[in-house]
């Protein structure tokens, strides 16, 4: 895929998981919460050029960097999230506007990294986009289904978050 169509894909992504998450939904503890994730994953490490032969040493600090950050992101974004138990049982999440500023401040700090790898003259893949966006989708998930099932079946309007 082209550069433009990677982010294309990235921000159908985002728009997607975005628009679901400030909306209120049941969720179910069980389900594969890891699938999206881990294939963004494999989308982004399957890209040769993920490293910059040129410059490797930099290409891989921003790319750990980046992925530290991703890291605290995700964990961040998991903990605004609202997490309740309904009174039929079933678990519920919505995002806040905490979770809004998450994004708006995940989507700053990674144009700050471009703009540090450009600075640096480091060739930086759209891919790696993919592989951040998925470890941090992984990380949020599992967060919110760890908090979900924290939440004690027998008060049925246990609110975390």
């Amino acid at each position: 895929m082209t550069g433009i169509a990677n982010i294309l894909v990235i921000l159908a992504v985002v728009v997607l998981v975005l628009g679901r998450q400030l909306r209120a939904r049941k969720i179910d503890t069980e389900r594969r919460f890891w699938l999206l994730p881990l294939i963004l994953c494999a989308l982004g490490l399957s890209d040769k050029q993920l490293i910059d032969p040129a410059h490797k040493a930099e290409a891989i600090a921003l790319l750990a960097g980046s992925l530290l950050v991703v890291l605290a992101m995700g964990s961040v974004w998991g903990w605004t999230v609202r997490v309740w138990r309904a009174s039929d049982g079933s678990v519920w999440t919505k995002g806040t506007k905490a979770t809004l500023a998450a994004w708006v401040g995940m989507v700053a700090i990674r144009i700050g990294i471009f703009a540090l790898g450009s600075s640096l003259h480091v060739h930086q893949s759209s891919k790696a986009l993919y592989l951040t966006f998925g470890v941090m989708l992984l990380v949020r998930g599992a967060v919110v289904n760890w908090r979900a099932r924290g939440l004690d079946a027998r008060q049925p309007f246990g609110v975390v978050g």
